[in-house]
Parts: structure tokens; sequence; C-alpha cells
């Protein structure tokens, strides 16, 4: 038997589909030696191919496998940014471990103005690379509307929005934010602070969402004075700090989004003269190597930054290997790291 059928027309991937009990996509995956199939899928899928003598036409399994090898890690932030948070180091940790057992190469691009946006919008239309991780999400980045309407592959670290329609992972922040206030409330602290993050990323929206949900379980009416918007770094911690104590020199605790921002403040706290834990206790967000060289050593909510790159990966590759696989939404558990700050 060659490989036609009766009518003299060449076996579908979709008869093979049929036959084995199987979506066209396991198929695809099984032909391509993609990974992502159980080994009785596997099983029915080769079953059917030899009892079909299915041949992949040569074109479209050109089309199918012409791949770049590559994919892409892009960071919308500085090179000051990338080297003070721990954050980003741990997820290109856990990107490139989840890489070490495939063929792909990794490329970091970081897109710090408008010509180098323009610079990667060229090169993923030259089709350069075959999907793209994007960390560091902002409420009005175009970077991931325009990869979705170019139909590449797309895993965000993080999301815009609760709306999000992109494949995305991230860390439970609202929880993780409630449960270091709650922390704070549990110690008998009363006029609880909190430094956010961006407020035009969801991290930073999310984080502060916690601290309000704690304060309300409670029983407190958030109050507006004791929240101060920053930016993740450092010295945003420190001038976030110097604005709440001049105007609150009665807080007690405050809950920073980041363990670099709670650096900075405690770097703040010590030049007014305020002991920690003593006269105001500190906690940050990540759990992060800084959170424990800190002086005290930081109480910081612990993500799994590394699992984040690991799981973006994963979702990638999967999308990479058959772009029908439904998109998928994933929130990963905080816990609380207690340390001396408290």
């Amino acid at each position: 038997m060659n490989s036609r059928n009766r009518q003299g027309r060449r076996p579908t991937l979709e008869a093979v589909a049929q036959l084995a009990g199987v979506g066209r996509g396991t198929v695809s995956r099984v032909v391509n030696g993609a990974p992502g199939v159980s080994a009785k899928a596997r099983a029915a899928v080769e079953a059917a191919v030899a009892e079909l003598n299915y041949v992949p036409n040569p074109a479209a399994r050109s089309l199918v496998t012409s791949r770049t090898d590559a994919i892409a890690l892009v960071i919308p932030e500085s090179e000051s940014r990338l080297a003070a948070e721990p954050y980003f180091s741990a997820v290109i940790r856990g990107v490139s471990t989840e890489l070490v057992d495939t063929e792909m190469q990794l490329l970091l691009i970081l897109v710090r103005d408008q010509r180098e946006l323009d610079r990667l919008t060229r090169f993923v239309e030259a089709q350069r690379v075959d999907g793209v991780l994007l960390v560091s999400v902002h409420r009005d980045d175009p970077l991931p509307a325009f990869l979705e309407k170019m139909q590449i592959p797309t895993v965000l670290a993080g999301r815009r929005s609760a709306e999000e329609p992109l494949s995305h992972v991230h860390s439970d922040n609202v929880g993780g934010a409630a449960q270091a206030v709650r922390h704070l409330l549990r110690q008998g602290r009363t006029t609880i602070a909190t430094i956010t993050g961006p407020l035009d990323m969801d991290v930073g929206d999310s984080r502060l969402r916690g601290w309000r949900d704690a304060m309300a379980e409670n029983g407190d009416e958030p109050d507006e004075s004791l929240i101060a918007p920053a930016d993740f770094t450092e010295e945003g911690g420190r001038t976030a700090m110097r604005q709440l104590l001049s105007r609150r020199p009665d807080i007690d605790a405050v809950f920073a989004a980041s363990d670099v921002m709670a650096a900075g403040a405690l770097t703040e706290l010590r030049e007014w003269g305020r002991r920690v834990p003593d006269d105001v206790a500190v906690i940050g967000f990540d759990d992060s190597i800084i959170a424990r060289h800190t002086v005290p050593p930081l109480t910081s909510v612990n993500q799994p930054s590394e699992d984040i790159g690991r799981s973006i990966t994963r979702l990638l590759l999967n999308e990479i290997n058959d772009p029908t696989v439904p998109r998928r939404h994933l929130t990963l558990p905080t816990t609380l790291t207690v340390r001396r700050t408290t």
C-alpha cells in the first residue's frame, strides 16, 4: 500500500487524528517530535500513522518546523535596574535552567526607549525568534499587543491587569501583601504604612490592594496618608519613607512592595533615629538576597521568582510547539519569611 488512499489522495493529518482518537495538535506534536504528549497518545498516533502510511507533506512540514531555535527574553528596564533588582536575575536563572535540555538559544533584550522598542519590533517582524518572554510589564506597554497582533508565541512574567489575555505567570501579590500586613497587625502595630511599586503595573497595584484588604479586615479604614508610591528602586524607597515620616511621624510599621525599596526605607529610618523593629517594624517583598543582608535582616514575602522563570519558559515552549494550545494563567503561592525587622 502506498501513501495515498483509495481515492488517490494523500492521507491527511486530520485522518490520522480521527483514527488515533486525538486532536490535530497532538498528531502535529508527535510527527514533529515535540514534547508534551502522553505515552498512550503517542502510541495511538504512531499506530495510526503506520496504518494509513501517513507521510507529512514536505512543504507543510518545512513551514511547521522552520524555526530559529531562539527565544527573546525582553525586559523593558535600564541596566541599573536590572543589576540592582534580584528578581530579574532569579527569573533569568529559571529561564536558563528550563532551556538546558533544549536546542533553544536565549536572547536577552533590554528596551529602554522608543528607539530600542522600534528595533525590537523590526527584529520580531523579521521572524528572528520563535517566541518572546516579557518581564516587568506596564499597563500601557504597547509591546504585548504588538506581539499578539504578530501572532508570535508570547508569555508574560506578570500581567497588565486581571483581564490579561496572553499567557502569564505571576505570584500571589495580593495574598502575599495581605499576609505581611496581618503579621504586623498580630504584633500589635496600629499605624501601618505602605511603600508601593509603580501603580501603572499590576504588581504594584495588587500589592497595594493586599495592604488595603488586610487593613479593612482589621476594621481600619485605609488612610491615604499612609500610602507612598515609589518605583521599586532603593532611592525611591528612601524618598517614600521620608515622605511618610514627614506627614505621619506616628508610623510604627511599614510594608514595602519590594526588598530593594525596604532597604532604602531602613536607611532613611536610621537617618531619622528610628529603631527597627522597636520603633518601626519593616517588611519587604521578594525574599531576595538583599533581605538576608540588611541591618537588621529583613522580614519579607517570599515569591518563587526562579519558578516564575521556569514556568513562563515551559508555557512558551508549549505554545511554540503547538500554537493551538489554550493560553494559561498561573498564580504561584507566596510565603512570609520572618526575620529581625519584625
